[in-house]
């Protein structure tokens, strides 16, 4: 099955009009965003959710944490060089996006409870164990956090699934965040 990289020219009408809020937005389009203009209300969606996530109680720090714990529970190799990328330019520091793309724990006790929890609901397919929670709530955050938290693996999943069926091809600016899955980091 083929899932082209749409462009301004190549998309239907709806896809051209979420093309060129991506075009506006980040100066470019990326191929992400490309790929997902073959449904053009996917595109529009995840549009929405990332402007709205932006807005949530999580940090944008705390934000960057949730989307590459997710890209990385989902050995998704597109979304792990975009949001690297994107960490770095936000201003994450190399410790703790080297331990994100890796999954080693990151230094501050506070953001790898979050990461931690992140991980523990996508592998619990959302029943998180009362000592989660617990671990959450002991660490400062709250109820609205956890929502946010579910919110953000949602939004990742979209992304990280089209990727894996598309197998987008990840644009120049990424490159330099290129990663190979786990098994890279994991030594398989």
């Amino acid at each position: 099955m083929d899932f082209p990289v749409h462009t301004l020219e190549t998309a239907t009408d709806p896809g051209k009009d979420a093309l060129a809020v991506s075009l506006k937005t980040y100066g470019s389009i990326p191929n992400i965003h490309g790929v997902m203009a073959g449904s053009p209300m996917l595109l529009r969606a995840y549009q929405v959710l990332n402007d709205l996530f932006l807005k949530t109680s999580l940090t944008r720090l705390e934000q960057h944490v949730v989307w590459l714990t997710a890209n990385y529970a989902n050995d998704c190799t597109y979304c792990m060089a975009a949001h690297s990328a994107i960490a770095k330019m936000g201003g994450m520091n190399d410790a703790d996006l080297a331990a994100l793309r890796s999954g080693a724990p990151l230094a501050d006790s506070k953001l790898q409870t979050l990461r931690a929890f992140t991980a523990h609901m996508i592998a619990q397919r959302g029943w998180p164990a009362p000592e989660a929670l617990q671990a959450m709530e002991a660490a400062g955050y709250s109820a609205e956090t956890v929502l946010d938290v579910i919110f953000g693996i949602g939004m990742k999943t979209l992304s990280n699934y089209v990727n894996h069926v598309a197998s987008t091809p990840l644009d120049k600016g990424f490159e330099k965040f290129a990663w190979h899955g786990q098994t890279q980091d994991l030594g398989k």
